[in-house]
């Protein structure tokens, strides 16, 4: 199944985990590792904006204000701010978020200038899309993670290994029940995955989790995976998991979680 993207949405949002691999020895994330997730998304954002090959020219100052810690969520949101007739700017927020206390702090932000790259086919020259005059649905209230599929990642096939994409897919039931309950969460089972279509190499892929039910101390949740052409804009649903996760104490004993219902109230 595939459907045209009326238009690409103008933020771009990347969600990740900070883990031992990605600190230093004082337990926060290495600064290298941050300007590359922010990169990343600035790439994204504009690849989104105008579907043509994008590299980075220049990173305008970015300063990194607060650390982000072993164990917290980073998100990261990028914006196309300029555009010029080959180049545009994309600005880029790094924030992190304690998984218990939902403590946020920005941590960083700064601006990417990326140039498009290759040969104009019709002879015209170089015309990147304007900056909309509308604003376009940020998906505010959903989340909503996105992924670039890497040589790495795929297999002689060119597409993404099943593991990778199970492993995105968990890491997004994590996110979003940790969010919904604000304490230590852990997989207990992976009811069902549905695979549909193939994710190439050079994709985007998106995942987005929904909380499907609530019990005692579990969480159900399904999460939709779907895989965007950056050149052609246009989108497909590539597969869908149900995920069952358990919160659970200091002892790792199962926690009661707060119902649905609450969670939509406040």
């Amino acid at each position: 199944m595939s459907e045209q993207l009326p238009s690409a949405p103008r933020i771009t949002r990347l969600i990740d985990i900070v883990f031992p691999g990605d600190t230093n020895h004082h337990g926060t994330l290495f600064g290298g590792i941050g300007l590359a997730h922010m990169d990343k998304v600035a790439f994204i954002a504009a690849s989104r904006h105008a579907s043509v090959d994008f590299v980075t020219a220049s990173c305008e100052r970015i300063d990194f204000k607060a650390p982000a810690r072993l164990g917290e969520i980073v998100e990261l949101t990028g914006r196309v701010v300029r555009v010029g007739r080959r180049s545009l700017a994309v600005e880029v927020d790094l924030v992190a978020e304690a998984l218990l206390t939902n403590e946020r702090r920005l941590c960083g932000r700064g601006v990417f200038n990326m140039v498009a790259v290759g040969k104009v086919t019709d002879g015209s020259g170089w015309h990147l899309p304007p900056l909309p005059a509308q604003p376009e649905p940020s998906f505010a209230d959903e989340l909503r993670m996105v992924e670039m599929v890497f040589p790495g990642e795929t297999s002689h096939y060119g597409s993404l290994y099943g593991g990778k994409a199970l492993a995105a897919m968990g890491k997004a039931a994590f996110v979003a029940a940790t969010r919904h309950c604000r304490k230590a969460v852990v997989m207990a089972s992976s009811q069902r995955v549905d695979f549909i279509s193939h994710i190439q190499e050079g994709e985007v892929v998106e995942l987005v989790p929904r909380i499907a039910k609530v019990g005692c101390s579990s969480m159900t949740v399904d999460v939709d995976l779907w895989a965007e052409n950056l050149r052609f804009g246009d989108r497909r649903r590539c597969g869908h998991g149900t995920f069952v996760m358990v919160a659970v104490d200091e002892d790792h004993r199962p926690a009661v979680v707060r119902p649905l219902e609450a969670a939509a109230i406040g």
